[in-house]
């Protein structure tokens, strides 16, 4: 077996002039902005090539602390696990929710950039990020990486055996769920979303949810463990969205338009593939494209709007927090009454701060 170690680049252009792009890979300095704002993660890459197959390990810092960082309309925070949250400044104006799921050997933060440009560009949506576990992946010799499933080759055969796939799908089903009981928002205004590998976990789990879902977003993906899905009845209508790169030498064009064709197969009648003419990654083009997916499925609709938690009803502890997250800790310096952080939250969620 030889391995091939090589730098690979996985750039995410916007057009956009509202911000300064921020490099995260290796430090926390600004980076410089233009016209053209390019967010580029420069990513270590490792090609294991056996028996005519290579597979992509993107491997990326793992963070194991919480933290929030504020940027211009929302609060991006980590949790323990490392799973990145880029919610609305002002959560009372949340009315959708995507999840963008990491590929084979990257983590949370690989698409970080992404996501909190999509949410200076639609304020009302909240991304999640979740980070996969570390697990040993059979075709990279075993070795440990963050993985959603175990990856045994690339031929159609290996794709069955995907160990691990249902913890992890279980793991997006409970994202989702949290925010349908915990604050009410619609399964409907919600859309799973992934590269690579998380493409094909974000597909396989979307199609098998106990609830329809607003959408299903896959980049440089396919379906996964084929003789395992089950689609469940009344989600056959459910939007599908496949982009993917006419020269991917990792994952071939021809695997989206066999995901599709087995797709349509179990009674699936609308998915569309789009193609770029790009390798094993994501081009300008290509993101805006899936902004319009986004935008078209989940316009901002204050008809639904997530119902939050009565700042009255809430212990001190949870008005911290929230104040915390909404970036206005400053003004709650020298309080000593559970009333004043009460009104202060109440007066940020209103506008009349």
């Amino acid at each position: 077996m030889m391995m091939i170690c090589e730098q690979n680049r996985l750039a995410v252009a916007f057009a956009a002039t509202t911000r300064t792009s921020v490099a995260r890979r290796s430090s926390s300095s600004p980076s410089s902005s233009s016209s053209l704002l390019r967010v580029s993660s420069s990513i270590g890459s490792c090609l294991f090539v056996a028996a005519g197959f290579a597979i992509a390990s993107l491997n990326q810092p793992a963070f194991g602390f919480a933290f929030a960082r504020s940027m211009s309309g929302s609060i991006t925070s980590r949790d323990a696990s490392g799973n990145i949250f880029v919610t609305p400044r002002n959560e009372a104006k949340q009315s959708a929710l995507v999840i963008i799921t990491h590929g084979l050997g990257d983590t949370s933060e690989g698409w970080l950039d992404a996501a909190e440009e999509f949410s200076q560009r639609m304020p009302h949506i909240k991304f999640i990020l979740p980070n996969a576990p570390v697990q040993r992946v059979t075709m990279n010799m075993g070795m440990s990486m963050p993985s959603w499933y175990d990856i045994v080759g690339l031929d159609a055969r290996s794709a069955e055996n995907c160990k691990g796939i249902e913890e992890s799908q279980a793991k997006l089903e409970k994202f989702l769920r949290d925010e349908h009981e915990n604050i009410g928002l619609p399964y409907e205004r919600m859309i799973l979303a992934g590269f690579s590998q998380g493409g094909a976990l974000s597909l396989y789990t979307g199609l098998q949810l106990p609830h329809k879902i607003g959408g299903i977003l896959v980049m440089s993906g396919y379906l996964p463990a084929k003789s395992k899905v089950k689609v469940t009845p009344g989600l056959e209508q459910t939007p599908i969205l496949h982009c993917h790169g006419t020269a991917d030498p990792l994952v071939r064009l021809e695997s989206a338009y066999q995901s599709k064709e087995a797709v349509i197969a179990m009674g699936v009648s609308n998915y569309e593939i789009k193609t770029y003419p790009m390798e094993h990654s994501a081009c300008q083009e290509e993101l805006v494209d899936v902004r319009e997916f986004i935008l078209k499925i989940l316009p901002d609709d204050g008809a639904c709007y997530v119902k939050l938690k009565d700042p009255k009803e809430m212990s001190v502890k949870e008005l911290k927090e929230a104040i915390k997250r909404a970036g206005i800790g400053r003004k709650a310096i020298g309080f000593m009454e559970k009333s004043e952080y009460v009104n202060l939250l109440i007066q940020f969620r209103e506008g009349t701060l």
